[in-house]
């Protein structure tokens, strides 16, 4: 069987997986580990599929290279209502984690729809698993806020680009999660204001600033954004247009495309999702002047910790290299679109490109 997404760097495994008895039905896609074994999320939606799987795995090779990790990229998906009783979940992801249990180059880590508990579940199981809760030994990088925390680095360094004062620029959020909770966090410690939030329930909006403890509160009751006792509710969709400095995917593929990126009212876009803005939205985003810094370059906190995690590393050297190699890539990579004037996504894929295909050169076969 061939795939129309297959190309010289992978994948190297798609794997499906059914197991009525619990109502399993899930896909692993294996991309490529010439650098090693790979690392990549499980997310649980009811929509997800293999095309959506294998663009999120080869997301995570280009941004495992990026990060100069010594792993690979993966991805797993299934199929599911992420709210579902517990024990309902439970099953199908211990499930899961059995039928890939000699699937030794794959680590499991959380996305969306799944956390801490399911990877302890999932380490329980078959002892290969990241995100772990600290009582095992892990570094809860939903908890604690990994990937917006390099969210915000990002932005910072993205900033110094477009002449953008972080004291006082407008953030809107679209997907206030675990990411977007927390890169409205550590960019509100920067002196940023919240204007606008977006989760499955809706928009709240407010020109002169949302409270995010007051919305981070509101999530951890397992409430919507738009039960904030102030600003504007909106239609979901409807965070898309709303005006400001830094402007944050971090839900779902494809939010931003031909259909709505002139509604796009921006300076920048840092990418918390993975593959939220197609190319031809980015390719006009950027001859608009908006500065748009790629998701496996601006996301790849929790990766990073990740990778620490599995290496036994602690905390503090996880976030401080979270610090130290998403502000060197962003600059790497903005310097190139300075330079060349080609797209920041091209700078990106260039430079994450070569270092997959300089390990693959060093490999008996290039993609085992």
């Amino acid at each position: 069987m061939t795939f129309d997404f297959a190309d010289d760097m992978g994948p190297v495994k798609v794997i499906h997986l059914h197991e009525p008895s619990v109502g399993l039905e899930a896909i692993l896609v294996v991309d490529n580990v010439a650098v090693g074994p790979s690392i990549g999320g499980l997310r649980m939606a009811p929509d997800v599929t293999l095309e959506e799987c294998f663009r999120l795995a080869r997301a995570m090779t280009l941004k495992n290279a990026a990060a100069g990790l010594r792993h690979g990229g993966g991805k797993s998906v299934m199929i599911g209502d992420p709210a579902m009783p517990r024990a309902e979940k439970e099953a199908r992801i211990r499930a899961m984690a059995q039928a890939l249990r000699g699937e030794d180059m794959y680590i499991f880590g959380p996305d969306m729809g799944t956390d801490e508990t399911c990877m302890a579940w999932v380490h329980d199981e078959i002892g290969r698993a990241v995100g772990l809760p600290s009582a095992l030994g892990g570094i809860p990088l939903d908890e604690l806020g990994a990937t917006g925390f390099g969210l915000a680095h990002a932005a910072e360094v993205a900033s110094t680009y477009t002449g953008l004062d972080l004291q006082g620029a407008r953030v809107v959020i679209q997907g206030f999660g675990s990411v977007g909770m927390h890169a409205a966090r550590f960019l509100a410690m920067r002196g940023c204001v919240l204007v606008g939030a977006a989760d499955s329930k809706g928009t709240v909006a407010d020109p002169n600033g949302l409270s995010v403890d007051a919305l981070i509160a509101l999530k951890k009751e397992g409430r919507s954004v738009i039960d904030h006792g102030r600003g504007e509710k909106l239609d979901r969709d409807a965070v898309v247009g709303i005006d400001c400095d830094i402007w944050i995917p971090a839900a779902r593929p494809d939010v931003i495309h031909s259909g709505n990126m002139d509604a796009v009212q921006t300076r920048m876009i840092v990418q918390g999702a993975n593959i939220p803005v197609t190319a031809e939205a980015e390719a006009a985003l950027h001859e608009r002047g908006v500065l748009v810094v790629p998701d496996f370059i601006a996301n790849a906190g929790g990766v990073i910790c990740a990778a620490m995690e599995y290496a036994g590393m602690s905390e503090s050297v996880a976030f401080k290299t979270i610090e130290d190699k998403i502000r060197t890539n962003t600059a790497e990579v903005l310097s190139g679109v300075r330079e060349t004037g080609v797209l920041p996504r091209q700078a990106a894929l260039d430079m994450a490109s070569a270092r997959v295909r300089e390990a693959m050169d060093t490999r008996r076969w290039s993609l085992f």
